[in-house]
């Protein structure tokens, strides 16, 4: 066998057009399309940065739901909660706020 012959038979699926045809799909679809190989790891990113937020709000909206259950049923902890958040006071009473500098 010839080295030319070789050689066209190696080259002959190479040149294939259906195998042309699928390359440039692949790159077309990879760095061209509007939903490129790019977007798609900017959208996963995206994706994760707002499922962290889902379950950040998630996990503050069961803590606000037990304050608000304990304000609802104990006095103690409505006034401690009225003290200590709208620095509200008894008639002969004094409140003094110490505000700490970082």
């Amino acid at each position: 066998m010839e080295a030319t012959e070789l050689g066209i038979k190696i080259m002959k699926p190479i040149f294939n057009k259906y195998l042309i045809t699928l390359v440039g799909f692949l790159v077309w679809i990879m760095f061209f399309d509007e939903n490129n190989l790019r977007q798609h790891l900017q959208n996963r990113q995206e994706l994760a940065l707002l499922e962290a937020q889902v379950n950040f709000y998630k996990q503050k909206i069961e803590a606000d739901k037990r304050k608000l259950y304990e304000l609802q049923t104990n006095d103690a902890n409505l006034e401690k909660f009225a003290r200590e958040q709208f620095l509200m006071k008894k008639a002969d009473e004094e409140i003094y706020v110490i505000v700490e500098e970082n």
